[in-house]
């Protein structure tokens, strides 16, 4: 096909679009595209207008046509703009009375604001963080969803010391992974986890083995020189707790980033000895309503059961001594003769090699005396992952254990576990 030009001669002529049998729809489609900075002024000029135009409308008839929150935004910001106080008050009444949804939560969260709209919308901003903290409080099963929230987000959820997870070592292993995900500079990527994210692990409570590694790793997403000081500062806190209890309780930041959340896997205070036998003896503090959550909900602990029924469990971290990892497990146990529920204390060792014979005691400690009191005591061979110990430790129903105020000491109950390796032998080849 042969190109004519136009009569001018400046340039090809286009009439052979609309005679040619080719081009049977007799239409010339032009596409003008824009690029991502254009197209983003376009937009944001677009919500712009359209929040004027409200503004307009509402200045005639007093009453706004909208109920998204996005707009009401955006016709807030106008309103602040161009003084329009009455329609403020407005927007943010009718922003308090929508729904909390995940989606208004993090708009909320994210949205630019000026000094005088941020007071106006202040009272959001405190129900977005609350409603994300709620929702999304349970770790292990929004953990996938989780890494899919812009940093607004994840800020609020894991501020809060309701968050339910195993361990806080899994805090700062998500913090990082999320931060690859999203950030793929690294120099912003380690700007983002020095000054937004790693202030929010509560490095006090992560494990001896997981700060170790964290103190030793050269990885270049973080600023070690940073993450040292935190981890100073906590052992510090662990090794003189009372010297460093006036300062930290002035500084309200630290307050928080000191608070124990809820651990399905609690923290210990171990001491070990080598001689004249391997010993660990464990301190383990569980609250009384970690304890409650331990009783599964809508069941009722005077009423028997048919079977043998285990309803929850706290574990701790693993103690190693003598070469075996060790674990404890607090219970709601249900005794198969009574059939009423107690509290229980076991523990198991880790893929023993061979035989393991070892001595364990259970102590409480009481109001009444201020001391640990000894409550079960007894001896076990390991040759394979076994759980041992006592469905009943305290001699009482459950109802009867939970409001014990000699166990609970200011709300607090205080265990020790003492276990001595007697005897252990290496598997035959």
């Amino acid at each position: 096909m042969n190109i004519a030009f136009s009569p001018g001669g400046w340039g090809p002529s286009f009439e052979f679009a609309f005679d040619a049998q080719n081009f049977s729809d007799r239409v010339l489609r032009v596409e003008i595209v824009a690029s991502d900075g254009v197209a983003r002024k376009r937009r944001r000029k677009e919500k712009e207008e359209n929040a004027v135009m409200e503004l307009l409308s509402f200045m005639y008839n007093g009453k706004l046509t909208t109920a998204e929150p996005a707009l009401l935004l955006d016709i807030l910001m106008a309103a602040d703009k161009f003084e329009v106080l009455s329609c403020m008050r407005l927007c943010s009444q009718l922003l308090a009375k929508l729904p909390m949804t995940t989606e208004s939560a993090l708009l909320y969260l994210d949205y630019p604001c000026s000094i005088s709209v941020a007071a106006e919308v202040h009272h959001l901003i405190v129900r977005a963080k609350e409603f994300l903290a709620k929702k999304y409080k349970d770790f292990i099963k929004f953990e996938h969803e989780l890494m899919n929230f812009p940093l607004v987000g994840i800020e609020a959820i894991f501020s809060s010391t309701d968050l339910h997870v195993p361990i806080e070592d899994r805090i700062f292993t998500f913090m990082l992974k999320w931060a690859r995900a999203r950030y793929p500079e690294l120099l912003e990527r380690r700007k983002i986890l020095s000054s937004r994210l790693l202030p929010l692990v509560r490095f006090i409570h992560m494990s001896c083995p997981s700060l170790h590694k964290v103190l030793t790793c050269a990885d270049a997403d973080i600023d070690h020189d940073q993450v040292n000081k935190l981890i100073t500062r906590v052992l510090l806190h662990k090794a003189y707790p009372a010297q460093q209890h006036g300062g930290f309780a002035a500084d309200t930041t630290a307050c928080w980033q000191f608070a124990e959340r809820t651990y399905t896997c609690k923290p210990l205070k171990v001491v070990v000895f080598d001689e004249p036998c391997p010993q660990v003896i464990a301190y383990w503090d569980l609250k009384r309503e970690e304890c409650s959550r331990l009783f599964q909900q809508g069941q009722i602990p005077s009423e028997p059961l048919r079977r043998p029924f285990l309803s929850g469990k706290i574990f701790s971290p693993q103690l190693n001594l003598a070469g075996l990892d060790f674990v404890l497990v607090a219970t709601c146990n249900m005794g198969q003769l009574s059939g009423l529920y107690s509290f229980g204390l076991f523990f198991f060792i880790e893929r023993p090699k061979g035989s393991v014979t070892v001595d364990y005691e259970f102590s409480a400690r009481t109001r009444a005396s201020g001391k640990f009191v000894a409550r079960f005591q007894s001896k076990h061979t390991f040759t394979d992952r076994l759980m041992v110990g006592c469905n009943d430790v305290f001699g009482i129903p459950w109802p009867s254990f939970m409001a014990d105020e000699n166990l609970f000491i200011d709300g607090v109950l205080h265990l020790r576990a003492d276990c001595r390796v007697l005897e252990q032998q290496e598997p035959q080849t």
